[in-house]
C-alpha cells in the first residue's frame, strides 16, 4: 500500500534539511522563505532489523523493504487559507498526504531567519492549524450549499438517508470549526468513517521538534520540547536535530554508527520518525520469504490474510484458498522453517485470519 507523510511548517524551520536526511535526497534547503515551492517527494525504506535475520536464514540475494513516501511541502504563513504566501497551493498538497509531520523550530539561531519575533513552536503549530481549519470551513460550507439540491435528486430512500447523515455531520463540524475547536472536529470526523469529509485539520499528525545540535543528548531540558510534550504527549513528539541527521545521511553506515556512538544516540532520529509515522498510521508488516527474495509488505492492522494476499497480487486474492502462516519471532527462536514444520508450528489459515505484525505468509490459490 502507498503511504505518504507530508512535512509542514513555517518557513525556515528545517523541513527541507530534514527531508534530505530522511530520504538522502538533495531538495534545496536555503535560508530564505519559500525555498521549497513545488513539493519534493521521495521514497525511503522503513528500517526493520528483522529483515537481516530473515536474509541470514533464507540466504536470499534480493531484499524488497517496506517503504514510506515523504513529501517536503512549501512553508506556510499566516493567511494561507486566503491565498497569502503560497496559500492554496500549499493546502492542496497537504490534502494528498496520509499523515502530517509538523516540523517545529525549538532552537535559537540569529543567523537563521525566523518569521516570528520569538521562537515559539506552539504558536507556530497554532498558525498552521488555524489555516487548515479556515480552509476546512470553506470546504464544508461549499459542500453544505450543494447538499439540499442533491437530496432533492436522491435516487432512493437509502441515498437520501446517506445525504441527510452527511448534512447533519457537516453542520456539527461547521460549528466546531467556527469555534476553533479542533479536538471536536477530529472527533466528529472519526465518528463517521464512511463519510469522506476531506478535512485537512482532521488528518493524523506527529510533532517533529527540531533541536540545536548541542541539545540532542539533553533534549528533555529544552523548554520548547517540554511544552510540546505537555501539549501533545510524549508518544506524538519526536526530538531530532535536522542538521545532525543530514550529516549522518551523508556518511557510510559504519561512519554513521561511529558518529551516533560519539553523540550518545541509540538510533538516528530519522529512523524514529519513520517508525513513529508507521505506527501512527496503524501499519504493520508481513513478509513473503524464499531463497530468491525477502519482501516486506506494509498493511493496515486488522487486515485479513485474503486482503493481504491482494497486496501481493490481485490473482492471489481472487483465487485465495488458504495461507500457510508462521511468525518471524517463532522462526528466529528455532532457526529454520524446516524445524518449525517438524514441530507442527506452521499453521494453515482461512480467508478471515487477521494478519499479525511479523507474520510470514505463503498463499495457496487457484485462478
Amino acid at each position: 500500500m502507498s503511504v505518504q507523510a507530508g512535512l509542514v511548517g513555517l518557513p525556515n524551520v528545517g523541513k527541507s534539511t530534514l527531508f534530505n536526511a530522511l530520504t538522502k535526497s538533495r531538495a534545496p534547503a536555503e535560508n530564505y522563505p519559500f525555498c521549497t515551492i513545488e513539493p519534493h517527494m521521495a521514497i525511503t525504506h522503513v528500517p526493520d532489523p528483522r529483515i537481516a535475520k530473515l536474509v541470514e536464514i533464507y540466504q536470499s540475494p534480493k531484499i524488497i523493504h517496506a517503504t514510506a513516501t515523504f513529501v517536503d511541502i512549501a512553508g506556510l504563513v499566516k493567511g494561507a487559507a486566503s491565498g497569502e504566501g503560497l496559500g492554496n497551493q500549499f493546502l492542496a498538497h497537504i490534502r494528498e498526504v496520509n499523515l502530517i509531520l509538523h516540523v517545529l523550530r525549538c532552537f535559537e539561531d540569529p543567523n537563521i531567519t525566523h518569521t516570528g519575533d520569538t521562537i515559539d513552536p506552539l504558536e507556530d503549530f497554532e498558525i498552521i492549524t488555524q489555516e487548515l481549519m479556515l480552509k476546512d470551513l470553506d470546504t464544508i460550507r461549499k459542500r453544505l450549499e450543494k447538499l439540499p439540491k442533491q437530496m432533492r435528486g436522491a435516487r432512493d430512500a437509502a441515498d437520501r438517508q446517506k445525504l441527510e447523515a452527511e448534512t447533519a455531520l457537516f453542520k456539527k463540524i461547521d460549528v466546531a470549526l467556527e469555534a476553533g475547536n479542533i479536538d471536536k472536529v477530529r472527533t466528529l470526523a472519526a465518528s463517521a468513517p464512511d463519510i469522506d469529509t476531506h478535512l485537512l485539520s482532521a488528518k493524523k499528525f506527529l510533532i517533529i521538534a527540531n533541536m540545536a545540535e548541542d541539545e540532542i543528548g539533553t533534549y528533555e531540558q529544552n523548554k520548547h520540547f517540554q511544552t510540546l510534550v505537555e501539549k501533545f504527549g510524549a508518544d506524538r513528539v519526536v526530538p531530532i536535530s535536522a542538521k545532525i541527521e543530514y550529516e549522518l545521511a551523508q556518511l557510510s553506515d559504519e561512519e554513521a554508527h561511529e558518529l551516533l556512538s560519539m553523540l550518545g544516540m541509540k538510533e538516528r532520529g530519522v529512523d524514529a520518525i519513520i517508525h513513529t509515522t508507521y505506527e501512527h498510521l496503524g501499519l504493520i508488516t508481513f513478509f513473503t520469504c524464499g531463497p530468491k527474495e525477502i519482501h516486506a509488505w506494509p498493511i493496515k492492522a486488522g487486515t485479513t490474510v485474503k486482503e493481504a494476499a491482494g497486496e501481493i497480487h490481485s490473482d492471489l486474492q481472487r483465487g485465495f484458498i488458504c495461507a500457510e502462516v508462521f511468525n518471524c519471532a517463532e522462526l528466529f527462536a528455532v532457526g529454520s522453517p524446516t524445524k518449525l514444520k517438524e514441530m507442527g508450528k506452521i499453521r494453515t489459515e482461512a480467508h478471515d485470519y487477521i494478519v499479525q505484525d511479523g507474520d510470514i505468509i505463503n498463499v495457496r490459490f487457484n485462478v
